[in-house]
């Protein structure tokens, strides 16, 4: 069985995605792209991103519909069932970064588990892996905003452990970065909570002045 576990946590770390999911919830019937875009005042195209995004998290299934007419067919989405419980999966993050902190060599481990994070996703191209690497974050909910040496990360989808526990939390996302750029940008640098609600990726020039 595949496993979708970085594709839900990413359909459910946009704020966006889960009111598409929300509105799908609410609705008696399968909805098309159409009808949630005007529920929601998106563009229908990203209305149809949005769901195309949940179907393939597993968290909506699409159908074509049964009713002639010319053209493209119309795709109807409808919730494959109620959310994950994502108090409890949040209980459950704050549970192991305080176990894992009380451990030795905290630190390397959760370098380490950053590391093999990383084998669950596509690897970047290795001569140019920045767009790589904010694809990434961007899917897992951070927000990425790149710049010309560093990339802004305006969210954090385990922010509240990540307070809690940087040490153990923050250093997962540092090995995570680490190995997705696969030393190619040497000086690269995860710098958590520069601001309340920012962290920073610095690269090159700007790794070094920090």
């Amino acid at each position: 069985m595949t496993d979708r576990s970085g594709q839900y946590h990413a359909a459910l770390a946009s704020p966006r995605r889960r009111q598409v999911l929300d509105a799908l919830l609410a609705s008696p019937e399968p909805l098309d792209a159409a009808a949630v875009a005007a529920r929601l005042g998106l563009h229908i195209t990203t209305a149809r991103f949005h769901l195309d995004q949940l179907a393939a998290a597993g968290l909506a299934h699409r159908r074509q519909g049964v009713e002639p007419r010319r053209g493209r067919p119309r795709m109807l989405y409808a919730p494959t069932g109620a959310p994950r419980d994502e108090d409890a999966r949040g209980q459950l993050i704050d549970v192991l970064a305080a176990a894992l902190a009380v451990t030795a060599d905290h630190a390397a481990e959760s370098v380490m588990a950053g590391h093999r994070w990383a084998d669950s996703f596509d690897r970047p191209d290795p001569a140019d892996p920045i767009p790589g690497l904010v694809g990434v974050l961007d899917r897992l909910g951070f927000e990425p905003e790149p710049g010309a040496d560093e990339i802004r990360l305006r969210a954090c989808p385990f922010r509240e452990a990540a307070r809690e526990h940087p040490d153990v939390v923050c250093a997962v996302h540092r090995g995570l970065v680490d190995e997705l750029l696969g030393g190619a940008v040497p000086n690269a640098r995860l710098l958590p909570f520069v601001e309340p609600e920012l962290c920073l990726v610095t690269l090159g020039a700007s790794a070094e002045r920090r």
